[in-house]
């Protein structure tokens, strides 16, 4: 991996996921490696939503007090990107010239803030340029 790079949330929940131990793995190495060489970018939406998932949807919810600690010893060593006014500027543009969600474009607009040059997320269209950004799904194996 070169440059900077952006997780999506999809990569944090895997991580978890002992149902599907390739992506798991996969998951975990691109953790793995954005904590090593400092290139990972994510947004507070990331956060917010793996949190979601993590406290009240994985098949044994993450608790509060392991909630605090992963993000000690995870989040808070990833460059975290927060929203501000041109970042949902940029948001509303990539959301009307792509097509994509809200959701979706927020998360294409704190990679562009970034400055990545690559996404990794199993969401949006393997392959897919947009700007300097190349979109990755990791787990197309």
């Amino acid at each position: 991996m070169r440059g900077k790079f952006f997780l999506d949330t999809n990569i944090f929940v895997y991580s978890f996921d002992d149902t599907a131990e390739q992506k798991q793995r996969q998951a975990r190495e691109l953790i793995k490696s954005s904590l090593r060489s400092g290139n990972g970018h994510i947004s507070f939406q990331v956060i917010q939503e793996f949190f979601n998932v993590a406290t009240r949807k994985f098949a044994t919810p993450m608790p509060l007090l392991g909630s605090k600690e992963y993000f000690d010893k995870v989040f808070m060593q990833l460059e975290v990107i927060h929203p501000d006014g041109e970042y949902i500027k940029t948001t509303l543009d990539i959301a009307a010239t792509t097509g994509y969600s809200l959701y979706d474009a927020l998360i294409l607009s704190a990679a562009f803030k970034a400055g990545c040059n690559t996404l990794y997320t199993e969401d949006l269209q393997d392959g897919q340029k947009i700007r300097n950004l190349t979109i990755v799904n990791p787990f197309t194996f």
